[in-house]
């Protein structure tokens, strides 16, 4: 049996342990994909060639001698702000990092559940916005219209996994960034409860607002990673309880009450909902009435809920800028972003902090009504490549609000949140919905994403065979 590039994470892992393919093969077709797509997605800022292919003859030799594992031999990607121990952690910024001396604890986790890490996939600087471009590695694609945008920050992973070189990878979620490249690469996106993936060497990213999570073409897939990656590091300050993400994939959820949440959260710009956005969001809402669920429109109480983000953001920032080798090398917009980081980061990130438990007490009434939300994970489709890259710090601020003003504030509720592909819009652009629960709610989010990925099969749709052949833009 040959394995295609159809062929998702659970899929692989099972004809790996049936003997159907071995390690080896997977990884070298993985590396063929990127190779042959590198000079027209650009996807990866770092590819593990020999190391990938000694670690999936381990994998070989270890599956031959009746050791099973949930994913090994394996191949997944992992976002350029994770540590891979020999390897620089460059986070999307120019100059020479030194590499880093062991795995981070996501990474090793991975490792631990048999994966093959093939390579660091491409983020914008310090992760800050939608779009996954810059001087130090030019702009990564979109596989569905290489005239845009994949998104950010991990829009890397997001365009690994949509143009099918690896079945799924690790991203991470500060203000969106697994949901916004998710929707806008027609993929599962989960930006899992704080704390489920461990974000170690640092206890908390970005002043808590950042976690790790996982990209895939399948809820299934997606579930799986998630599993494999979770875990606390010993010093972790924020260890929700475990749960098994793949064993809520299939479970029947129940009739839901679901809040259909149109309108942007508080922002200090105006943002609006594209129309052919809402059409998609509110036929996933259809969808679901059909489905047996009680659906109403209904927005959560944020309030100012912006007033709290940004001193967390801007202070994490500060945090990196810091610790960067090269400062000088730095966008324009990141330096001013960690000026303005240092000038809150006294008693306005204490305020912004201990607002946290006043929000979810607020927000968390609004599930004694409802079971989840769904809301539009973006405002409009996926922006052209290099639209946002050159604008001043505000102009940046004002696009990127009008373009994602949804996904944030579950990043400073830390509660988690799951994008599914919405379908298409204009030529040929992906566009998604999010489905928000409160504290630990994955397993409720994943069974009710996978009741609505059996109607749609949104799995079934590919990127065109038509990638650019010109190099991306440095």
């Amino acid at each position: 049996m040959r394995l295609d590039r159809a062929a998702g994470l659970a899929e692989s892992a099972r004809a790996l342990a049936e003997g159907e393919v071995t390690s080896r093969e997977l990884v070298e077709r993985a590396l063929s994909r990127i190779e042959a797509t590198q000079g027209s997605l650009n996807a990866f800022r770092i590819v593990r060639a020999d190391a990938a292919l000694a670690e999936a003859d381990a994998a070989d030799q270890e599956l031959a001698a009746g050791a099973r594992k949930p994913l090994l031999g394996v191949p997944v990607a992992v976002k350029d702000d994770m540590d891979v121990a020999g390897l620089p952690t460059a986070f999307g910024c120019a100059g020479e990092f030194p590499p880093v001396a062991r795995d981070g604890e996501a990474v090793r986790r991975l490792r631990a559940a048999g994966a093959v890490v093939v390579g660091k996939t491409n983020t914008c600087e310090f992760g800050q916005w939608p779009f996954t471009e810059g001087p130090a590695f030019g702009a990564t694609l979109n596989p569905w219209n290489t005239g845009h945008t994949p998104g950010g920050s991990s829009g890397g992973s997001a365009a690994a996994v949509a143009a099918g070189l690896v079945p799924a990878a690790l991203g991470s979620d500060g203000a969106g960034s697994v949901r916004i490249p998710a929707a806008w690469t027609h993929l599962v996106g989960i930006k899992p409860q704080r704390g489920r993936i461990s974000t170690w060497p640092r206890g908390e990213s970005f002043q808590g607002i950042t976690v790790n999570g996982t990209l895939a073409r399948t809820v299934a897939d997606a579930a799986l990673l998630l599993d494999a990656a979770s875990g606390n590091h010993e010093l972790d300050p924020h260890r929700p309880p475990a749960i098994r993400a793949a064993e809520a994939v299939g479970r029947d959820p129940g009739r839901l009450r679901v809040a259909l949440s149109l309108k942007p959260p508080f922002t200090a710009v105006p943002a609006r909902l594209r129309p052919e956005v809402r059409a998609k969001v509110v036929e996933l809402a259809e969808q679901l009435g059909r489905l047996g669920h009680f659906v109403e429109e209904a927005d959560p109480p944020y309030g100012q809920i912006g007033l709290t983000f940004v001193p967390r953001a801007t202070a994490g920032i500060a945090e990196r800028v810091v610790e960067a080798p090269f400062p000088a090398l730095l966008d324009r917009r990141t330096r001013d972003a960690a000026r303005l980081g240092r000038l809150l980061g006294g008693a306005p990130l204490r305020a912004a902090r201990r607002a946290e438990a006043v929000l979810h007490r607020r927000i968390g009434g609004f599930f004694q009504s409802y079971d989840v939300v769904l809301a539009p994970t973006t405002a409009a489709p996926p922006p052209r490549v290099g639209e946002m890259l050159s604008l001043g710090g505000f102009a940046t601020d004002r696009a990127m609000i009008a373009a994602c003003p949804y996904a944030w504030p579950w990043n400073v509720l830390g509660w988690p949140g799951v994008n599914v592909p919405a379908g298409f819009v204009g030529d040929g652009l992906p566009v998604g919905a999010q489905l928000l629960g409160p504290a630990g709610s994955e397993p409720l989010l994943l069974s009710l994403a996978a009741q609505l990925e059996a109607e749609l099969r949104w799995y079934e749709a590919w990127p065109p065979q038509r990638l650019a052949t010109n190099s991306p833009a440095a």
